[in-house]
């Protein structure tokens, strides 16, 4: 793919996903109402992955991508699949023991759906920014387990809060996972989902099918608008996510 480019595409994309200023980009179909090619994206989206980094092994579907259907009914044990609830704002892999560096979603199909946007918060336009990540908690050890679906056997500990070579914020976070150790901790998560929920610098926006999102996951937040409930729902993500290369 990166030779049909002359050999730009690599350097490009990664110009943008490790650039503090951009960190996240958006590619997609031309043409929104033609059929999509599912089998294609699959591969788009792999070979994007593979011009970026290292995809991670993901536990929950045996494979370097995770597919997975989001449906009317659900007794799944993730938010990931409840289409009628809020997806709060959060990163990838916080309860993985790999690098997540960046992330991709792909949505391969979509029916009788209405609602839905996905939401982005970049870490700098984040009005608590300075305030919480300068609390002593956040640079805490956290402690962050998974649901069986997941197939995660372990749990890890980590900070929300860290710093990149510049002394920048970087964060670590979603809601559903940590399992603070005292008051403090869980007071701590409280103001930070809060806020974050509250932020008046959201990014709201529609994704079509055949559409990617590319995101640096240190310092882009993502999460999902609840979906209108209709019976006939039908939507499956395709997720790839991992470390960017070292050169």
């Amino acid at each position: 793919m990166n030779d049909i480019a002359s050999g730009k595409l690599g350097n490009f994309i990664n110009s943008i996903l490790r650039n503090r200023n951009t960190g996240c980009f958006i590619f997609g179909p031309k043409n929104i109402s033609s059929k999509i090619n599912q089998i294609f994206l699959i591969k788009l989206s792999t070979a994007i992955s593979y011009l970026i980094g290292n995809p991670n092994h993901d536990s929950m579907a045996g494979k370097y991508y995770a597919r997975f259907d989001v449906k009317h009914e659900d007794n799944s044990d993730s938010y990931l699949r409840k289409a009628y609830i809020n997806m709060d704002l959060h990163t990838d892999g916080t309860y993985i023991k790999e690098k997540t560096d960046w992330l991709l979603m792909s949505k391969l199909e979509e029916e009788n759906v209405q609602g839905g946007e996905t939401s982005l918060l970049h870490l700098d336009d984040w009005e608590h920014l300075n305030e919480l990540f300068k609390d002593d908690v956040g640079k805490q050890n956290f402690i962050w387990g998974s649901p069986k679906s997941k197939n995660i056997d372990y749990k890890v500990e980590h900070p929300v809060f860290f710093e990149d070579e510049e002394g920048r914020a970087q964060i670590s976070y979603i809601d559903q996972f940590p399992e603070p150790k005292n008051m403090e901790q869980g007071l701590f998560l409280q103001k930070l989902s809060d806020t974050l929920e509250e932020s008046k610098k959201k990014i709201i926006i529609p994704l079509s099918v055949g559409s990617a999102l590319v995101a640096n996951n240190y310092f882009w937040l993502h999460g999902r608008k609840p979906f209108k409930e209709n019976k006939n729902l039908s939507r499956e993500l395709l997720r790839i996510r991992g470390s960017f290369f070292n050169n």
